[in-house]
């Protein structure tokens, strides 16, 4: 008990720069860990609605219909967002009888790359900040610890004996804004360093599926051309 009282005590008796830095690590660390929290929700979900859209998309389903059904929520998200961005496009370059197939997927894959970059910055969000918290952090603290002892010692120039016990306490303060500081970047940097890894994976599963699917239409393209043009064919 006595020593969290002693702890409590060395920070409120610390100077203003060093309760400032202090104040500024711990909004740090607390914003940092409402990041990781949210963060983890919004990439387990993208993880479990891209499983549960690739098992129905591989089912046979039919695309028309499944199109429709995304189509009528408020909200689509994850590869459901970028199929449903490829087949509105596909679906209107073939209304035009005179696109060609090759500029027909082509468009189709643009529109699913832009999907694609709008998907990936969401799921990148927040973790620019959680990179900077990680970075400067112990840096912010090194500063406070710095001043802190810095203020130590010259209080104790002015003395005429100089004790351990005159300086400890000064540099005991100043220590707390170095291990606020790493408290507050050793998880951002563990937090980016997950994130960024799965929204990787992410990533890539969201571009095989664009290579996928794009052939699926390339095929389906091919085939309607073909079928518009043998009619022709046993007319003449």
């Amino acid at each position: 008990m006595s020593s969290e009282l002693s702890f409590v005590d060395l920070v409120l008796e610390a100077s203003f720069l060093v309760q400032l830095v202090m104040l500024i690590l711990l909004a740090a660390s607390i914003t940092s860990w409402a990041f990781i929290l949210e963060r983890s929700r919004v990439l387990s979900s993208a993880n479990s609605e891209m499983k549960k859209f690739e098992d129905k998309f591989w089912s046979g389903v039919d695309l028309n219909r499944f199109y429709q059904e995304l189509a009528a929520r408020q909200s689509v998200q994850g590869m459901a967002s970028i199929f449903a961005a490829g087949f509105k496009e596909f679906v209107r370059l073939r209304k035009s009888s005179s696109t060609p197939v090759e500029a027909l997927v082509d468009g189709t894959s643009r529109a699913m790359r832009v999907s694609l970059s709008r998907e990936i910055d969401s799921l990148e969000n927040r973790l620019p900040f959680l990179a900077t918290t990680g970075s400067i952090s112990p840096y912010i603290g090194l500063f406070g610890t710095v001043w802190g002892i810095m203020n130590s010692f010259v209080a104790l120039g002015g003395q005429q004996q100089a004790t351990l016990a005159m300086v400890a306490p000064g540099i005991a303060e100043a220590l707390i804004a170095t291990a606020m500081g790493l408290f507050a970047a050793i998880p951002a940097v563990i937090a980016y360093n997950r994130f960024s890894h799965q929204v990787e994976k992410l990533e890539n599963s969201y571009g095989n599926f664009m290579e996928e699917f794009s052939s699926i239409l390339h095929r389906q393209a091919l085939a309607a051309n073909v079928d518009s043009v043998n009619p022709a064919q046993k007319a003449g």
